[in-house]
């Protein structure tokens, strides 16, 4: 185990056993366990949608890249795959990880690294049950061996649900969270409340700051 590792396992380990730490001491622990993972994400798709956007029509060796890509995120065209591999702004999922995760001390993230709510509607995903049920239906989430993989699904999530066409179509004109977050209505039970209070978090946490880096 190399020491990174040995660090996101300490730091999980202090998040479980303290319930009553501080506000302050959350938020630390938050952005040294959560914030370099979706730094990491970030980055990797920032590099492939830059080679994918570069090479998509000039390269015959890219072609099968390209098509693998085009069946993974459900499109046929060009322009529908550029606008799914363009990954949103740091700013959003940092935001929207602090809010779904409860600054990672929820029992989804400590038991199943799952730190943005994403539910598991196939029994053959690896998952945990939530605490409370839907009538007698039992929610399910999904589990996932890291946090990287955690952030990694909630970007496809969002590249590839019905749900987001608007916030895709949008994230290709700007680079705006405050305007992004309005078209996550559907993220949340909230609805057009879970957009202002994204806006909140990012803004009095100074999560735009991620977004200049």
């Amino acid at each position: 185990m190399n020491f990174f590792k040995i660090l996101l396992t300490m730091l999980v380990l202090t998040l479980t056993l303290s319930a009553n730490i501080s506000i302050a001491e959350k938020k630390e622990n938050f952005r040294k366990l959560i914030i370099p993972a979706i730094d990491k994400v970030y980055n990797e798709l920032q590099t492939q949608y830059t080679e994918v956007l570069h090479y998509i029509s000039k390269s015959d060796h890219y072609k099968t890249k390209i098509e693998e890509l085009k069946k993974l995120y459900k499109v046929k065209t060009d322009e529908e795959l550029l606008l799914r591999l363009k990954p949103h702004p740091r700013s959003i999922a940092i935001a929207q990880a602090a809010i779904e995760s409860a600054w990672a001390t929820s029992r989804f993230f400590r038991k199943a690294n799952n730190i943005f709510g994403v539910w598991s509607f196939n029994k053959n995903d690896s998952r945990i049950a939530a605490g409370e049920q839907r009538g007698s239906k039992t929610i399910w989430l999904r589990k996932y061996d890291t946090i990287e993989d955690s952030v990694r699904d909630y970007y496809r999530t969002l590249a590839r649900t019905r749900a987001y066409k608007e916030f895709r179509e949008l994230k290709m004109k700007t680079d705006d969270p405050y305007k992004l977050v309005k078209k996550l209505d559907s993220y949340s039970e909230l609805g057009a409340k879970y957009g202002e209070k994204l806006s909140s978090m990012i803004r009095y946490n100074k999560f735009y700051l991620y977004d200049k880096s």
